[in-house]
C-alpha cells in the first residue's frame, strides 16, 4: 500500500462523512433511504458510492469507473479493498455490507444482462413507498435514483387519469402514479423478469396488477396497436433506454436518432391535453423542439435531487397534447 493510497483512503473517507452529514436532514424530510453519496467528488478516486437502506441493514454500493488508464489487476484489487473498508468505516458499517461493482461503456442490452452474482436485496422507502432493489446481480440496482423529482412531478399529476409507463423496467414511476391516485396504470417493458419485478413492487405498495396492468411489448409495436385501436392516455411516461438491439425487439432502436418519431406516435394516443414526461441519459441527444408538434417545456433542472453533483446525469422534458 502506498502513501498516495493511504493519502487517497483518508480523503475519501473524510467526503463521504461529510457528504452524508449534509444529506442527512433532507433524506430524513423527504423519505428518501436510498441516495448517492460519492460521485468522483475527488477526480483521483473515479468511484460512485449509493447508500440503500437504513441503520444496521443498510448496504453500500461502491461501483468504480473504468480507468482511462491501465492499473495492474492486483494493486487495483488491492485499492478498492482498502476504499470499501474506509467506506464501511465512515457509514457505520460491516465491511460484508459493502458491494464493489466496475461500471463500463455499454451499449443496447449489456447494461442488463445479468452477472451471475448472488442476489443481494434490500426494501428501501421513497416518499412513504417501498421499492426492491437488486445490488449484485446488474449493473443497475432496479432504482434510478436520479429520478427521484421526476417521479414526484408523475404522482402529482396522476390523480384521475389513465396512465401509461412506457419502457416501464421495474415499475418506480408506475408506483408513484398509482399512489398518486391514477385511475389505471399500464406498464409496458419486453422484459419478463423486470415486469415480475415490477409486480413486486406494485404489490410491496398494496397495488394489484389486475388494476394496473403489465403487458410484455416492444414499446413502439405496442403504441402502433394502441393507436390502431383508438386508444388514450391521459399521462404517459416515456424514459427509454439509450440504445436497444433486443431480439425481441422488431428493430434497433436509437434514442438520439429514434426520439422525434417515438414522441409523435406517443402524442397519437394522447388525450387532448395529456402530458407526456420524457427522459434520456444521453448526453448526445439534440432537442429539436419544432419536430414534436407539442407544448413543451425543458425540466431538467428541477428534476436533478440534491444527492446528484452532475446536472447532466440526465434531461427531461414535459410536453402537453394538443
Amino acid at each position: 500500500m502506498t502513501e498516495r493510497d493511504r493519502r487517497q483512503a483518508e480523503y475519501f473517507r473524510n467526503r463521504l462523512v461529510k457528504n452524508e452529514r449534509n444529506l442527512r436532514r433532507w433524506a430524513r424530510r423527504e423519505g428518501v433511504e436510498a441516495l448517492r453519496l460519492f460521485d468522483v467528488d475527488i477526480p483521483e478516486i473515479p468511484l460512485v458510492v449509493e447508500r440503500y437502506g437504513l441503520g444496521a441493514e443498510a448496504a453500500l454500493l461502491m461501483a468504480l469507473y473504468e480507468r482511462p488508464y491501465e492499473k495492474d489487476e492486483d494493486a487495483e484489487v488491492e485499492w478498492l479493498g482498502l476504499m470499501a473498508d474506509e467506506a464501511a468505516k465512515a457509514l457505520g458499517l460491516r465491511r460484508e455490507a459493502v458491494v464493489i461493482k466496475t461500471r463500463r461503456r455499454m451499449r443496447g442490452l449489456q447494461q442488463y444482462e445479468r452477472s451471475g452474482a448472488e442476489p443481494v436485496e434490500r426494501r428501501v422507502r421513497e416518499a412513504g413507498l417501498s421499492f426492491i432493489v437488486n445490488l449484485t446481480e446488474h449493473l443497475d440496482t432496479g432504482l434510478f435514483l436520479d429520478h427521484r423529482p421526476t417521479r414526484s412531478l408523475v404522482r402529482e399529476a396522476a390523480a384521475g387519469r389513465d396512465v401509461l409507463n412506457l419502457f416501464s423496467y421495474t415499475g418506480s414511476f408506475s408506483v408513484h402514479a398509482a399512489a398518486g391516485g391514477a385511475r389505471r396504470v399500464t406498464s409496458v417493458d419486453l422484459s419478463s423478469r423486470y415486469l415480475a419485478w415490477a409486480e413486486r413492487n406494485l404489490e410491496l405498495n398494496g397495488f394489484r396488477s389486475s388494476e394496473h396492468p403489465l403487458v410484455r411489448s416492444d414499446a413502439r409495436a405496442f403504441i402502433e396497436e394502441a393507436a390502431r385501436r383508438g386508444r388514450r392516455w391521459d399521462l404517459i411516461v416515456v424514459d427509454p433506454p439509450t440504445f436497444s438491439n433486443s431480439k425481441r425487439s422488431p428493430e434497433d432502436f436509437d434514442v438520439n436518432e429514434d426520439w422525434p418519431a417515438l414522441l409523435r406516435s406517443c402524442l397519437s394516443i394522447a388525450a387532448p391535453g395529456a402530458h407526456i414526461f420524457f427522459s434520456t441519459n444521453s448526453r448526445a441527444l439534440k432537442w429539436r423542439g419544432e419536430e414534436v408538434r407539442a407544448i413543451w417545456e425543458d425540466i431538467s433542472e428541477a428534476t436533478i435531487p440534491p444527492d446528484f453533483r452532475d446536472h447532466r446525469i440526465h434531461r427531461c422534458w414535459r410536453l402537453t397534447a394538443p
